[in-house]
């Protein structure tokens, strides 16, 4: 019986980031179809982990790329068309449980070109604030009422 490891993700709107959590894994293969399967099955501690998944929408092949590290398997896969994916997989509902948002590497949409999407035109930063001093004589009748 084959076993699924944790796998994170995580997009920007021309790529998806996987890392797949399996430290020391051999027999590592990796299979990307461009119409978005990817299949990855190795091997750690005399058990067979595998991950069959159908990612959201098309991807371009040529351009993902990964590596197979001491500790996880990273893989960049670029998407075939720039834009964003509401989820990674086409199976819609319950997603699967060893399946997790990457949130060290997540970016939401409109804080992908490195600025946050906040509009603060209409408030005036002009005005200074004045620091709050501790009212400590407040506090002490609070509590002893």
């Amino acid at each position: 019986m084959s076993r699924h490891p944790i796998l994170k993700w995580a997009q920007r709107s021309d790529k998806v980031y996987l890392t797949v959590d399996l430290a020391d894994a051999k027999d590592v293969k990796l299979k990307l179809e461009p119409e978005g399967k990817f299949i990855l099955s190795a091997v750690k501690d005399g058990s067979d982990y595998v991950v069959d998944l159908e990612l959201f929408d098309k991807v371009n092949v040529e351009e993902s790329k990964y590596v197979v590290g001491p500790r996880n398997i990273a893989y960049i896969i670029v998407k075939a068309e720039s834009n964003w994916w509401p989820r990674l997989i086409k199976q819609e509902g319950k997603t699967p449980a060893f399946l997790k948002v990457d949130w060290d590497k997540w970016v939401d949409e409109d804080e992908e070109n490195g600025k946050p999407n906040w509009n603060f035109d209409d408030m005036d930063f002009s005005v200074s604030l004045k620091v709050m001093q501790p009212c400590n004589t407040c506090l002490s009748s609070i509590f002893l009422s």
